[in-house]
């Protein structure tokens, strides 16, 4: 008998589309059908994916998703993702984690928010694996963030945005009127230490802001800004995992990051909360 779909994934069905039609859809035991006759099946890991055209050829691959997983499992990012719970707004509604990886921060923030709903997107089905089951009230779910969401206006009450690109117009189409956003950037310094230490890792706009708030700020009120920096103290293989679950995987040698010892990185990253206007 077949596996039923998961329950987080059916309290999000009454604003899921059909990426192709727009038309709104049903569960058939593991498969999302829409009236036009298009279907995504739920994969055995419980995501289902809502990509349209070629498959996506950016997000984590299988080493990056697991070097994610393994990093983010020691707790060395939790003063981040208590953050992330503080500075968010209370809601019993539904929180959509776009670019959301494993899941981490979106099961974290489902812990503070004990009766809103989570739905976690990645193009990366490789992290999807993880965040499919990282909160029994989180679904897992891949589309283009750069395209139209497969979602209805008003679908969500938050918007959780995690060093994750960024779409501004579908966040606040999809955002209930005075619905949230909550975006988390690198700050200047973020891991100045192993950018130094490793050749080829990918650098950090040093207009991030500026162009942030462009894009944001036709669209969004900003309410609240914070800093969240520490020192982390890691081992050679924790470094090694930090590089490796970023886009800078693809640009340094392995035997830059075989090289790496035990040493301290400065995590410095800005969390900032907008409202719709």
């Amino acid at each position: 008998m077949p596996r039923p779909a998961p329950a987080a994934l059916a309290s999000w069905l009454e604003v899921l589309e059909c990426p192709h039609c727009h038309h709104r859809m049903r569960i058939d035991e593991r498969t999302l059908r829409c009236p036009s006759g298009h279907s995504f099946d739920l994969a055995r890991a419980g995501y289902v994916s809502l990509l349209t055209g070629a498959p996506a050829t950016s997000g984590d691959d299988d080493a990056m998703a697991r070097a994610r997983d393994g990093f983010l499992a020691t707790g060395a990012y939790a003063p981040l993702r208590d953050a992330i719970g503080d500075l968010a707004p209370d809601t019993t509604g539904r929180v959509l984690d776009i670019g959301g990886g494993t899941g981490y921060y979106l099961a974290g923030l489902l812990e503070e928010l004990p009766q809103a709903r989570g739905l976690g997107v990645d193009t990366s089905v490789r992290a999807l694996r993880f965040a499919a089951r990282a909160h029994d009230r989180a679904a897992a779910a891949a589309w283009d963030v750069f395209t139209r969401f497969p979602l209805a206006e008003g679908s969500a009450d938050l918007v959780l945005n995690v060093f994750a690109p960024r779409n501004p117009p579908e966040f606040a189409r999809v955002l209930t009127p005075g619905g949230h956003l909550l975006v988390v950037r690198p700050a200047a310094d973020h891991l100045a230490e192993l950018r130094a230490a490793v050749p080829g890792m990918v650098g950090l706009d040093p207009r991030k802001e500026e162009r942030l708030h462009a894009v944001l700020d036709p669209l969004f009120t900003t309410e609240e800004v914070r800093e969240v920096r520490f020192p982390l103290a890691v081992s050679g293989q924790a470094a090694w995992d930090l590089v490796a679950m970023t886009p800078s995987a693809r640009h340094v040698a392995p035997q830059a990051l075989a090289e790496l010892a035990d040493g301290t990185v400065t995590v410095s990253v800005l969390a900032s909360l907008h409202r719709r206007r």
